[in-house]
């Protein structure tokens, strides 16, 4: 009987870290559309593209400040109450969001809800320090754990797929005059999956996992930062969220640009079809963790990062050369159905990149951990400060496609798949074996 009650309550565990996955991509992924909104406001400062992706970029530099105390929250207060923190914190997140719609559009209102954005980092922090180690644990480590983590992750893609849809198709077209109040109904659903989350998870029997008998008296006679491999493996994670993060975020923005220097050039509800396009980006995510899971026990991961990384830079190519020089009809998902819609060529390379990214987070995870023994656990932690890089590489694309242009932008994640490439061929082999890890 004890033994059937454990196992109901880990399926319960299961179900919730799950729904937490969906939930921490429904914030993330807000970050995009909305930022839509604020480069229109300022359309006319030059750096446009820049200030409309600063909300992405808040919501990630927010890891770089919580990613140790966040693992320090699982050993001092637990799982459960980590996780209702965090839900907390991202309601009060979007709460400030809201805000910001009742402020002056300007300067004002932005600064509000740069601060929103901050503050919702702060929570899928905090969530995703939850879900990544809780999953792993409660499948025993190992093949299981890794299959709880990629169905995670693709619940985690199927929401990051229908966000964009939801906010662009709610936006429609998006002109200097369209506000944060605009999109108040977004908000609003999402205040209201944090409120129901919290008091749901509340009455929850969520016990923490069995993670080993560990003392403060533990002494690491070294770091994750003695191994090579796993030095260049943060780097690897850094730049692979920057890639992740900016291509589909400038690629919505340029679909929604109806000027000259934009995709959406006689495009009806372009703003929407932007949304659609990224969506998709994410929905192929979804499609390539879905079919990694089957071949994952049988193709390694040095492999899988070689060939993605290498398509991933073939694709960006070709969407930097042949950029508008022809259009094509492609099928968008629309969060019901499939449409089609004619988008310049380059933007269906870039949304096969979708395909590309989606196992390299697995791949540089376990490239980077494998040998490290008792130091995967702090390693963890530098990884989720690393997360920052979505914020950062961005930012950089984006402050280029202002000043060059949109296609030339694409330049940092060839450059960051041009690195994570060198990463699986040559960075991740192991040299520091000598290192005792037991």
């Amino acid at each position: 009987m004890e033994n059937s009650n454990k196992q109901q309550g880990n399926i319960i565990t299961i179900i919730t870290m799950m729904f937490i996955y969906a939930m921490i991509s429904f914030v993330t992924n807000l970050a995009a559309p909305i930022g839509v909104i604020w480069k229109n406001v300022f359309a006319d400062s030059g750096s446009a593209n820049m200030i409309g992706m600063l909300g992405n970029a808040m919501n990630f530099l927010a890891y770089l400040f919580m990613g140790i105390p966040a693992g320090k929250m699982l050993t001092k207060i637990g799982y459960k109450k980590t996780t209702l923190v965090g839900i907390a914190t991202g309601f009060v997140g979007v709460f400030i969001q809201f805000l910001s719609g009742k402020f002056n559009p300007g300067v004002s209102g932005f600064s509000v809800y740069l601060l929103g954005a901050f503050v919702s980092g702060f929570a899928v922090c905090m969530l995703n320090t939850v879900v990544n180690p809780m999953l792993n644990l409660l499948g025993g480590g190992g093949n299981r754990g890794n299959q709880l983590n990629m169905i995670g992750g693709t619940l985690n893609s199927l929401s990051g797929t229908l966000t964009p849809m939801l906010v662009g198709s709610l936006i429609g077209t998006v002109t200097a005059q369209t506000k944060m109040i605009d999109v108040n109904l977004v908000l609003y659903i999402a205040m209201g999956v944090f409120a129901c989350a919290f008091f749901i998870l509340l009455f929850i029997p969520i016990a923490d996992p069995e993670m080993g008998k560990t003392t403060s008296e533990t002494v690491f006679e070294h770091s994750p930062w003695s191994f090579r491999h796993c030095v260049l493996g943060v780097i690897g994670i850094f730049v692979y969220v920057g890639v992740e993060v900016g291509i589909p975020g400038t690629l919505n923005f340029y679909i929604s640009d109806t000027t000259t220097n934009g995709g959406g050039e006689g495009l009806m509800n372009a703003a929407a079809i932007g949304g659609f396009v990224a969506g998709t980006y994410w929905l192929l995510m979804l499609v390539g963790r879905f079919i990694a899971g089957f071949i994952a026990d049988k193709v390694s991961s040095k492999v899988m990062m070689t060939v993605t990384t290498i398509a991933g830079m073939l694709f960006i190519l070709l969407a930097m050369l042949l950029g508008k020089t022809s259009h094509v009809s492609m099928p968008v998902f629309t969060g019901s159905s499939f449409q089609t819609v004619t988008v310049p060529i380059a933007a269906l390379f870039l949304v096969l990149c979708g395909l590309c990214t989606s196992v390299m987070w697995s791949s540089i995870f376990n490239l980077a951990t494998e040998g490290l023994g008792k130091y995967v656990a702090q390693a963890s932690g530098i990884f989720m400060m690393m997360v920052v890089g979505g914020g950062i590489l961005p930012l950089v694309q984006n402050y280029i496609a202002d000043n060059i242009g949109y296609m030339f932008s694409y330049i940092v994640p060839f450059i960051a798949l041009a690195y994570l490439c060198f990463y699986a061929l040559v960075g991740s082999k192991n040299v520091n074996k000598d290192i005792p890890v037991d």
